[in-house]
């Protein structure tokens, strides 16, 4: 083995022993009070901002003849639970309410608050869809050194659609897609990550027996693609045929999708957010 590869399997086993640990602390006071209702619902306000890091996901409408579901799918558990997990694998400052708990705050892309996130994330864009109003100020949230994530859309037709929407905002001509590859700094922003895992979600890995792929043939591949700014940085990253957010979301559901799934995306989201912190 290459000093590389032993590096990189020594900082996987250390990113697996912090997880379990809190996982197995969790577990004996009981899993997070964060189930799929919305009683933890936080409408970004001015106040909410102090300089630290706070997860905003963005709400957006759905259009039926897209291809998902909407913006709350791994709400709230992924938000929270990958803001506890960059608090604990990094020095990141993470904004709290007064519980304790990391801020995770909903944001409409028409709201002023956008412009106070460090970074938002979509998810199951296949379905969006963006009005005049809200592709105009995506663009200016970006353009003024935003940062998006978009996550958890499966298949060509979901990606065809989501392009559709984001061409709104971010015309072809000005801001091409592309591809981002394993040499890129983001895959090297804290963990030394090959490359973005195929992260079904766990009712699909357990339906299927431990398949990954969601659409069969047509989402096999993943795709890590971008749109970078003016100075080179990506301001759009969009992880395709993957559901990164589950693998936050069921962190502590069941031990081996842990210990398949949750610890390489973890890798890779914590890479992630630092990246757009710091480009």
């Amino acid at each position: 083995m290459t000093t590389r590869a032993r590096t990189h399997a020594v900082v996987i086993t250390l990113v697996a022993l912090a997880l379990v640990t809190a996982v197995r602390v969790e577990a004996q006071f009981g899993q997070r009070g964060f189930g799929r209702g919305f009683l933890n619902t936080h409408r970004a306000s001015s106040e909410d901002f102090d300089g630290r890091f706070t997860f905003c996901r963005v709400m957006f409408s759905s259009d039926f003849r897209g291809d998902g579901a909407d913006w709350s799918v791994d709400y709230p558990r992924a938000d929270i639970n990958l803001s506890i997990r960059l608090a604990e694998l990094t020095k990141t400052p993470i904004s709290r309410y007064s519980s304790g708990n990391p801020k995770n705050l909903l944001v409409r892309l028409t709201d002023p608050e956008l412009f106070g996130c460090p970074f938002i994330m979509m998810t199951e864009v296949g379905a969006a869809s963006f009005s005049a109003e809200e592709a105009a100020q995506l663009r200016v949230y970006l353009d003024k050194g935003g940062f998006l994530w978009a996550d958890d859309f499966w298949g060509s037709y979901a990606w065809d659609w989501w392009v559709g929407q984001l061409r709104k905002a971010l015309p072809a001509d000005e801001y091409p897609i592309v591809d981002i590859t394993p040499d890129h700094p983001l895959f090297r922003a804290l963990f030394d990550v090959k490359e973005t895992p195929q992260i079904p979600s766990i009712s699909f890995w357990a339906g299927s027996g431990g398949g990954t792929s969601e659409r069969g043939e047509d989402s096999a591949v993943v795709h890590t693609r971008g749109i970078f700014d003016r100075h080179g940085h990506i301001m759009v990253l969009m992880t395709h045929n993957t559901d990164l957010g589950d693998s936050f979301e069921r962190e502590a559901d069941d031990p081996q999708y842990f210990y398949r799934m949750s610890v390489r995306g973890y890798a890779f989201g914590i890479n992630a957010l630092l990246y757009a912190m710091t480009h």
